[in-house]
């Protein structure tokens, strides 16, 4: 079959669109695991990880020498909970008219709008369901009542023996700029503890999220919203190497309209499958605070 030139253009100029709106758009990507550390289950809906647990010191006899110590190394299941997927069609006279910026602009507006958000969105939801994590409910009426909020949050993680090094701060905007502004060597000290810093909107930063279908009655449009009873996320704190988070399938297809059987427009179709989950013996790396429920 003969290769279409207007396929190779299109996905070409999409993909060099797509691939930097998202590492823009997104505030999570830097939570994505090493794929190397994950294997293949026998069932294709799962992933395994590993977990490795050691014995402690005993004591050294100058005769007999040192005690055995364990070492135990198991695989864990985890299954894949995100698949998600959006096919967009633009009119080829529409892209002709735009001189082909309809269609690359519509998936870098996808990227941006939809899919990066969804992305943080779905990683924080399920965040706050871990069990074993800390979960505060507060609200702070002045940026100092934020600052030491993290300074506990801080102690707490101390406490817990988290390392300090790659513990990374999602705060909202506000929040951050509020503690920021303070400019003080408490507030100039308190936020150098964290490796990154990141502002995530709070249209992004909930306890829960629906993920509406794109078919049923109301949920045509797709995307997500605001759970019933979640509350707003203020801050949370995330050990990174206590985290899963992996994608083990992202296709996005270009299909020109030459291709297209049902009209005369060039096709996206988009689609990611992957999972977020953590390690269970390491709860202690994620630290939550979330407003009051609202009434």
């Amino acid at each position: 079959m003969p290769t279409n030139s207007n396929a190779i253009a299109l996905a070409k100029n999409y993909i060099s669109i797509l691939d930097e709106v998202y590492k823009n758009a997104s505030v999570t990507a830097d939570l994505t695991s090493d794929a190397s550390m994950m294997r293949e289950s026998a069932n294709v809906n799962e992933v395994l990880y590993p977990q490795i647990e050691v014995g402690g010191l005993g004591d050294y006899d100058r005769n007999s020498g040192y005690t055995s110590a364990g070492v135990k190394l198991g695989w864990k299941t985890a299954r894949f909970n995100y698949d998600r997927g959006a096919k967009l069609e633009v009119d080829v006279m529409d892209n002709q008219e735009s001189m082909n910026l309809a269609f690359t602009r519509a998936g870098a507006e996808l990227q941006r709008t939809r899919v990066a958000p969804e992305a943080d969105a779905f990683t924080f939801a399920t965040i706050c369901g871990f069990e074993g994590i800390t979960l505060k409910e507060e609200a702070f009426a002045k940026a100092v009542d934020f600052l030491s909020a993290l300074i506990e949050a801080k102690n707490k993680m101390d406490e817990d023996e988290v390392p300090e090094e790659g513990r990374i701060l999602y705060t909202t905007p506000t929040l951050l700029n509020g503690v920021m502004a303070l400019d003080t060597t408490k507030s100039r000290e308190i936020l150098s503890a964290f490796t990154v810093k990141k502002k995530v909107p709070q249209s992004r930063f909930y306890t829960a999220i629906d993920l509406l279908d794109g078919k049923s009655p109301s949920e045509e449009a797709g995307h997500y919203k605001k759970a019933a009873g979640a509350k707003d996320v203020n801050f949370m704190i995330i050990h990174r190497p206590a985290i899963i988070k992996f994608d083990k399938h992202v296709a996005s297809d270009v299909i020109p309209a030459s291709l297209n059987a049902d009209a005369d427009g060039d096709i996206l179709k988009y689609r990611k499958y992957g999972l977020v989950d953590y390690y269970k013996n390491k709860a202690a790396g994620f630290y939550v605070s979330h407003k009051p429920a609202q009434v």
